[in-house]
C-alpha cells in the first residue's frame, strides 16, 4: 500500500494541495499521513539565544494537533460516494520544516509528499515561497508542489521534462513515475526541450531506441515523446504547460542538472510566467 505525506501550514494553499492529494491518493489507492512542523524561536538562526519554555513548546504541539485532526475530519467527507476512502492518520515535530519531514518520510516510508505553494505565481512562487526552495534541495523523497489554481481533476498526462544528459538517471526516475501512472492510467510523455543546433539524427534515433527499450521493460505502453523547440528551458516548460495538454510536470533535480539551472542566478528571476499544473520532483544524489 502507498503512502503519501502532506505537510501542512493550515494555509488556503496549503488545504487546496491537501484536497488534490486526497483526490490522487484515492485515484492510487494510497493512505494519508498528514504532518505539521512546529517551529519554535530558539531554533531560528535570527532568535540568537532565546529561552523557549517547554510548556510553550507543549503549548504548540498541542494546537498543532488540534489543527491536524480538523484537516483529518475535514477531508474524510470529500471523497463521498463508493470507491477506495484512503485512512487518514497524523504526526506533528518540532523542528525544522525538512527535518520534520524527512524524519516522518524515513520512519514512515513515505512514497510521495505533496504540498502547496505560497502566493499565485506557479512556478515562480515553486522557486522563490518560503520553503519550496529548500524541500526540493533537500527532502528524501520524490516531492509533488501544487500550485494554488492546480484543477482537482483526474490525471490524464504526465509529462517528464529531460535534457537526456544523465539517461540512467531519467530511467530510474521514470520507472518510479511508472507506479503512479499505471493506477491512473495516464500517459507519460517524455519531453526533451531542445535548440534546433544541438539535435542530430542519430540523437532522434537513439531516443527513439531508449523509448523503446523503456516500454519494453517497464511493461507499461502509454509511453510517448516529445521534442519541444526553444532557445532556453523555461519559454519551453511555459510552451509545453499552456500548450501540451498535461496534468503534471515531472523533473529530476540534481546538482548541475538542467532543472538545478532554472534555480540559480539570473534564471531564477525569469521564471515570472504562470504555470498552472503542480510540478513533482525526483531527487538524485549528486555523484
Amino acid at each position: 500500500m502507498k503512502k503519501f505525506l502532506f505537510p501542512t501550514d493550515f494555509s488556503a494553499n496549503a488545504m487546496h494541495a491537501a484536497v488534490y492529494g486526497y483526490s490522487l491518493a484515492r485515484q492510487v489507492k494510497a493512505n494519508i499521513i498528514l504532518c505539521n512542523a512546529v517551529i519554535v524561536p530558539a531554533e531560528i538562526p535570527q532568535a540568537g539565544m532565546v529561552a523557549w519554555p517547554m510548556e510553550e513548546s507543549d503549548l504548540l504541539l498541542k494546537d498543532s494537533s488540534s489543527e491536524l485532526k480538523s484537516l483529518k475530519s475535514h477531508l474524510e467527507p470529500v471523497s463521498g460516494g463508493e470507491g477506495f476512502k484512503p485512512g487518514i492518520s497524523y504526526l506533528n515535530g518540532s523542528g525544522t520544516v525538512v527535518n520534520v519531514i524527512n524524519h516522518i518520510v524515513e520512519s514512515q516510508e513515505i512514497d510521495l509528499v505533496i504540498m502547496g505553494t505560497h502566493g499565485s505565481s506557479g512556478l515562480t512562487t515553486l522557486l522563490l515561497g518560503n520553503h519550496s526552495r529548500e524541500m526540493i534541495d533537500n527532502i528524501a523523497a520524490p516531492l509533488l508542489l501544487v500550485p494554488p489554481n492546480a484543477t482537482i481533476s483526474a490525471i490524464k498526462k504526465i509529462a517528464f521534462a529531460t535534457d537526456f544528459t544523465r539517461p540512467q538517471d531519467d530511467l530510474e526516475c521514470i520507472y518510479k513515475l511508472i507506479t503512479l501512472a499505471r493506477p491512473l492510467n495516464a500517459e507519460i510523455l517524455l519531453t526533451h526541450i531542445y535548440d534546433e543546433k544541438s539535435q542530430s539524427p542519430e540523437f532522434k534515433k537513439w531516443v527513439a531506441d531508449f523509448i523503446t527499450e523503456l516500454s519494453n521493460k517497464a511493461n507499461y505502453p502509454n509511453i510517448y515523446y516529445r521534442f519541444v523547440k526553444s532557445r532556453d528551458t523555461k519559454p519551453g516548460l511555459d510552451w509545453l504547460c499552456e500548450h501540451g495538454d498535461i496534468n503534471m510536470l515531472a523533473m529530476v533535480h540534481r546538482s548541475h542538472s538542467f532543472m538545478d539551472s532554472l534555480f540559480r542566478g539570473s534564471q531564477t528571476q525569469k521564471m515570472a510566467a504562470h504555470i498552472p499544473v503542480p510540478l513533482l520532483v525526483f531527487p538524485v544524489k549528486a555523484v
